[in-house]
C-alpha cells in the first residue's frame, strides 16, 4: 500500500523558513516523480515544485523560484521542500504527490498518490 506522509508545516513570520518532508512507503522513488502542491483557501491547487530523484531534475513555479529548494534522499525514500524567505502569500496546505512521469510544470492530474497535507501559515 502506497503512503505519503508530509511533515514540517507550522506557523512562521514573514521572512522565516520551514522544511517540509514527504516520506514515502510502498513505492520506490527511483521510479516516481514527486511533486509539491499547495492550496490556499478559496484558490485552486497550485503546483509549486517537482523532482525526478533519479536524475535530479527539478522545477519551480515562478512564485517560489529562488526561495524554495526541493531535494530527495532515496535511501530514506523521502523528498524535502526547503522554504526560505517565506511570505504571507505562501500560506496554504502543502501536499506532496507521486506520479509515474516527470512533467513540467507539475499537473495534479499526472499524480496518482497523495499525502494528507500539512498546513503552512506565514504571518506578516
Amino acid at each position: 500500500q502506497v503512503q505519503l506522509v508530509e511533515s514540517g508545516g507550522g506557523s512562521v513570520q514573514s521572512g522565516g523558513s520551514l522544511r517540509l518532508s514527504c516520506e514515502a512507503s510502498g513505492l520506490n522513488l527511483d521510479y516516481y516523480a514527486i511533486g509539491w502542491f499547495r492550496q490556499a483557501p478559496g484558490k485552486e491547487r497550485e503546483g509549486v515544485s517537482c523532482i525526478s530523484t533519479t536524475d535530479g531534475v527539478t522545477y519551480y513555479a515562478d512564485s517560489v523560484k529562488g526561495r524554495f529548494t526541493i531535494s530527495g534522499d532515496n535511501a530514506k525514500n523521502t523528498v524535502y521542500l526547503q522554504m526560505n524567505s517565506l511570505k504571507p502569500e505562501d500560506t496554504a496546505v502543502y501536499y506532496c504527490a507521486a506520479g509515474p512521469a516527470y512533467v513540467e510544470p507539475p499537473d495534479e492530474h499526472d499524480y496518482d498518490h497523495w499525502g494528507q497535507g500539512t498546513q503552512v501559515t506565514v504571518s506578516s
